[in-house]
Order: C-alpha cells, then sequence, then structure tokens
C-alpha cells in the first residue's frame, strides 16, 4: 500500500526559477576594475621622445646639388644628366671647391636627391654611398605633399 506523506491542505511553495544577477555583476565589476589596474602595469615600453611632424620648405643654395633620378635610374646632377660612376669625384670636386672658397662646416654644399617613386632604391643607395665616400655631411630627400585623390 503506498502512502502520501504530504498535506493536502497545505500549498506547495512556489519555485524560484528566476537568477539573481547581483552578485554576478558584482564580481564582474571586482575583476574590471582589477584589470584595469593591472594592464597598465604589465605593458612596458621603452621611453623615447618622439619628433614632431613639421613641414620645412627647403631653402635652395647656391652651393647645394640636386640630383634627380627618374623610373628608369637615369641620373641628373642640377638637371644635367650625369653617369652615377662620375658622382663621387663630382661631390668631391664640390666639397673641395667649398672649402676652398672659405665656407665653414655647417654651410657645405648638401645633397638633395629626387627620386622617382618608381626608381629602385639601389639607385637612391648609389648616390648615398658616392656621397658618403666622397665626404659630404648632409644629403636629404626632396618629395611633395601628399595629395588625396
Amino acid at each position: 500500500m503506498a502512502m502520501n506523506v504530504q498535506d493536502q491542505d497545505h500549498d506547495e511553495a512556489e519555485l524560484n526559477t528566476t537568477i539573481n544577477t547581483t552578485p554576478l555583476v558584482d564580481v564582474m565589476l571586482v575583476l574590471l576594475i582589477i584589470f584595469l589596474v593591472t594592464i597598465p602595469v604589465i605593458v612596458k615600453t621603452v621611453p623615447v621622445q618622439l619628433p614632431n611632424e613639421r613641414n620645412i620648405a627647403t631653402i635652395t643654395k647656391p652651393e647645394n646639388i640636386v640630383i634627380a633620378i627618374d623610373r628608369n635610374e637615369n641620373v641628373y646632377w642640377n638637371n644635367a644628366p650625369i653617369a652615377p660612376e662620375e658622382l663621387r669625384g663630382r661631390f668631391g670636386d664640390a666639397l673641395r671647391r667649398a672649402i676652398a672658397n672659405g665656407i665653414v662646416r655647417a654651410k657645405l654644399p648638401e645633397v638633395h636627391i629626387r627620386a622617382d617613386s618608381n626608381a629602385r632604391f639601389m639607385a637612391v643607395g648609389r648616390v648615398i654611398l658616392a656621397a658618403q665616400q666622397a665626404g659630404i655631411p648632409k644629403v636629404g630627400f626632396l618629395t611633395e605633399p601628399h595629395n588625396d585623390k
């Protein structure tokens, strides 16, 4: 024989099926604060002072040498064609001429390179190497401002 233990008159309490999210939110906020505090401590960077971007207009001085390199790697000395092998000698001559004229070291001729964007870097590297071997103290690159099309 089966026996019923529950009382028929007693109303059965409804089960609470909802989730209490308050403790979950509290734990997540504590974890968020812990991560926000510890991440800057973990990330280590080398302290470097970065240069400020600026656009300085080029002052063309008569003693400056403008070397142009087109896309076919032809080299031009002040708009006159020149063989790449002659660059070192011409740079040396320009440097000796400047020193003979009594120009101080700060005002020695500079080399400004205008290279086509499609020119290979090897052609530009040859010009830089020739300037370095001749003793030219300053080499710069001439560019055009970025145009958004």
